[in-house]
């Protein structure tokens, strides 16, 4: 049973990459389930809401407003989001066919924000979790305001305004990015009992983040399978969110002038909200770039596991030193 648990403590986010295609591969292929697959739909979308507020509150509950400050790599990581979602819009704008999807795909891994399991991650390999959640404040309050300006711009057949795009991004975001950090904030500031255990607690929200990955890999298989692509358009899309994962994780560390700061800015610049990926491409862009999301969630998994395992050897060699 001990090793077991062992097992499952170092392997947590591929068991979960694992478990959540293959219970969505389960509904596919027992046609007596499909009737509640609205249901199922809304309970994995709605659920892994629920799990990035959960996470962004055992973040808040254990940092300071104070702590929250900009550093130089959190101005370059916006930057490189800004100027390639730019560029890369521009290029969309330009063309037609697969080739305008596949920039499509690339835009949204690009700007999309940090992940709200960036900062369990970070905190879990040794780096700094309120680096982390400030640049995460920061992405998603710039990303709401410019992806709506830019949208139209690449899909002018859509019929909402700026104003009403901001709208939907901001109900998308900010009940579970606001709301957790006021909440956890309000416990520090007037219960400091319960803001102690909840601090002890916030160990286990990398455990909780395995919920939030299954649930993750349900939408994006669903994204994958209902997209109906061709094996060349899913090669590309493939080949696409493999790029835009591998250059901003290396980016994020490139910009790190200690360690710590590097492996901070690897995590905020290269993990991202794949959910919200998934949402944007399917409601405002070519629906099926939403497969880039869920591509991008298992590449991001796979590297923050990769991360994980070196790091529980680094520190069992140190131990037994």
């Amino acid at each position: 049973m001990k090793k077991l648990i062992g097992f499952l403590k170092e392997w947590m986010l591929p068991c979960a990459i694992v478990l959540g295609i293959g219970l969505y591969l389960v509904y596919h292929f027992v046609p007596v389930l499909h009737p509640w697959g609205p249901v199922l739909h809304v309970a994995a979308s709605e659920g892994q809401r629920l799990v990035i507020a959960v996470l962004l509150f055992f973040q808040f509950v254990k940092i300071s407003p104070h702590d929250l400050k900009l550093s130089r790599w959190h101005l370059g990581a916006l930057a490189v989001q800004v100027l390639s979602f730019l560029a890369l819009a521009g290029l969309v704008a330009l063309t037609r066919g697969e080739l305008r999807m596949l920039l499509e795909c690339a835009m949204l891994c690009m700007i999309c924000p940090t992940a709200s399991a960036a900062g369990v991650i970070t905190d879990r390999l040794g780096g700094d979790l309120a680096g982390t959640v400030t640049y995460l404040v920061l992405i998603n309050g710039v990303g709401t305001f410019l992806i709506p300006l830019i949208i139209p711009l690449v899909n002018p057949s859509s019929t909402l305004g700026f104003w009403a795009y901001v709208g939907h991004i901001a109900l998308k975001v900010f009940p579970v990015l606001i709301l957790p950090g006021l909440l956890a904030w309000l416990v520090r500031y007037t219960t400091h009992g319960l803001q102690r255990r909840l601090m002890r607690w916030a160990s286990n929200s990398f455990y909780v983040w395995g919920i939030g990955l299954t649930l993750a890999m349900v939408l994006s298989t669903r994204a994958l399978l209902l997209s109906s692509l061709g094996v060349w358009a899913v090669a590309g899309i493939v080949l696409v969110s493999v790029l835009c994962c591998f250059v901003q994780f290396f980016t994020g560390r490139w910009m790190g002038r200690t360690k710590v700061e590097s492996l901070t800015a690897g995590q905020a610049l290269g993990q991202k909200n794949t959910g919200f990926l998934i949402w944007l491409g399917y409601n405002y862009l070519t629906p099926v770039t939403s497969v880039a999301g869920g591509l991008y969630a298992i590449w991001q998994n796979l590297f923050n596991s990769w991360e994980l395992y070196r790091k529980a050897h680094e520190d069992a060699q140190q131990k037994a030193a």
